[in-house]
């Protein structure tokens, strides 16, 4: 096998398949200037298989999966005993509406809903559709018309996904003129924090803020329906807010009428070491937002829990797809909670989670690492900035160890809740071989010309 990196194979179907999609009319050009440039654009990989805590590309270089279908394959990629059950259902099923799994997987979800406290259910296909469900279904129990979210957010790509995010930049470029009903506020990011704040201080400003600023300076408090927060930003830089932060957004929910929506995308289904995000501050949403993690990452399937008042009778609400709790969608949820008994996956995720933080906490020793911070197997790395987060991401491609470093400064890492712990360590210990790598030598050491950015390589 050739030392080349990525391989002919792999670098062939690139360079055929990336002109088809998205700037792929400026891939040539983008391809000379990266030469230019002097430094080796972000590389690629294309996966030609996936299983287990290992991803394969199409030269047959093995890679550990930390980016793990983003963040979707709790139980490793494709997991036989949930394409079993896939398989089963669309056998017997094909695609029908009515059928006995979407209410069984419905019964199982909110028997492990945060203090069993929202009893009823609605299916989406995605995350996204589930963010936008969730805030419609408040704005029409509350009768009320704006929905506080948080800088760096990430509630999904459509048009209302991109307008209830708070990512910043070019993401929701020419729709600023439809975030009418979104207010941003600031999260209590746990660096950078403004005017020499004491991490402390500054959750008392971001609270100060909702409770304060917002209703004085935008809209009456008697209009605001809920605030939609992450307990845990995930696209954002897997940031984990303080106890004080998201106990204080209860409370002034509680204090003002509004509604707590809590979106586990991505911080739900035992991610974080417990099975919600948010049981780690002692609260309970009124909303709650499932999905990634829900179907073994095999089918789409996603959803929203609700109190009964909220969910149980309220007319004005309408939500769900052609393709909302589909059989082979419930059928694989059905499955991935049977495994998570049966394989204890939250502990593990728990026990895991604390392996990794104790392998990484002596990272912040590197001049390039702003910070490091996990909670369970949310797993983040901040740099200086994204060329050198993506430099370092390479370095960990070419050595075997897949993450997620988008246009950010961190790589996030998602290994599946049941990574076998050897696998985890080695890939931890790739990491931190290619951050030591990356500040000793500088992210240009042994440049080419590569690839544009986009694609798999994320």
């Amino acid at each position: 096998m050739s030392n080349e990196f990525p391989g002919k194979k792999t670098r062939a179907m690139l360079e055929r398949g990336i002109p088809l999609f998205r700037n792929g009319l400026k891939f040539d050009v983008e391809m000379q200037k990266a030469g230019r440039r002097g430094f080796r654009a972000a590389r690629q990989i294309v996966v030609d298989k996936a299983e287990g805590d290992f991803i394969w590309d199409l030269d047959g270089k093995r890679y550990i999966d930390f980016q793990n279908g983003w963040a979707t394959n709790p139980v490793g990629n494709a997991h036989p005993e949930v394409i079993a059950a896939v398989h089963a259902a669309h056998q017997r099923y094909g695609f029908h509406y009515d059928h006995p799994l979407r209410y069984e997987l419905a019964e199982k979800l909110l028997a492990i809903m945060p203090d069993k406290a929202l009893s009823r259910f609605n299916y989406e296909v995605s995350g996204t559709e589930a963010a936008e469900a969730a805030v419609h279904l408040a704005l029409t129990y509350t009768k009320r018309r704006y929905i506080i979210s948080f800088s760096s957010s990430y509630h999904g790509n459509s048009i209302a996904g991109k307008l209830l995010s708070g990512l910043g930049g070019s993401y929701n470029r020419y729709l600023e003129a439809w975030t009418g009903g979104v207010i941003r506020a600031p999260y209590p990011y746990s660096e950078s924090m403004p005017a020499n704040m004491s991490e402390e201080q500054y959750v008392d400003y971001c609270l100060w803020y909702l409770d304060n600023h917002i209703p004085n300076s935008f809209v009456p408090r008697d209009n605001i329906a809920a605030i939609l927060v992450e307990p845990g930003l995930a696209e954002g830089g897997n940031w984990i807010p303080s106890s004080d932060f998201v106990q204080g957004i209860r409370a002034l929910c509680d204090k003002n009428g509004w509604l707590m929506i809590s979106d586990e995308v991505l911080t739900g289904m035992g991610r974080t070491g417990k099975m919600w995000g948010i049981e780690h501050y002692g609260v309970v949403p009124d909303i709650l937002v499932v999905g990634k993690n829900l179907s073994g990452g095999i089918e789409p399937c996603a959803g929203i829990a609700a109190r009964d008042e909220i969910l149980g009778d309220n007319d004005a609400f309408s939500s769900g797809s052609t393709f909302a709790g589909t059989p082979a969608g419930c059928a694989a949820g059905i499955k991935t909670l049977e495994l998570y008994e049966r394989l204890n996956l939250v502990e593990s995720a728990a026990r895991l989670g604390r392996i990794a933080s104790e392998l990484m906490s002596s990272w912040e020793q590197y001049g390039i690492v702003r910070q490091v911070r996990g909670n369970g197997l949310l797993l983040g790395v901040s740099f200086e900035d994204w060329i050198v987060a993506r430099a370092v991401r390479d370095q960990m491609l070419q050595h075997g160890v897949w993450a997620i470093s988008d246009r950010e400064d961190a790589i996030r890492m998602y290994p599946a809740l049941n990574v076998d712990e050897a696998v985890l360590r080695e890939g931890l210990a790739i990491m931190h071989n290619a951050i030591r790598h990356v500040d000793e030598h500088g992210q240009n050491v042994g440049d080419s010309p590569g690839w544009p950015t986009g694609g798999a390589g994320f």
